[in-house]
């Protein structure tokens, strides 16, 4: 069965980021499609959705999954960092 965990993290507000959709089957299906929709980096990693599931919605991640979360973060923002290298910064007005 189909399974997805999402995560937000604001850097003003929360010490690490939060749980905050998850679900199986078609729930799941539509956090994925959700996620699409507004162009949010989807990674597959089973383990990891395995113990999130496991969290309660609107809780922080355990500082035990730091370390695993931070190396999804890391292949998030090199993703858009490059593409920002490919369209070039934005112009001055």
């Amino acid at each position: 069965m189909k399974k997805a965990v999402a995560l937000k993290y604001d850097k003003t507000k929360d010490k690490a980021p939060r749980i905050v959709a998850k679900g199986k089957g078609e729930i799941a299906k539509k956090i994925i499609e959700r996620a699409r929709e507004l162009g949010i980096e989807i990674k597959r990693d089973r383990d990891l959705v395995m113990v999130l599931e496991k969290l309660e919605l609107y809780e922080e991640i355990p500082p035990n999954l730091f370390e695993a979360i931070a190396k999804i973060l890391i292949v998030i923002y090199q993703k858009k960092k490059g593409l920002c290298d490919i369209i070039g910064p934005k112009k001055e007005r």
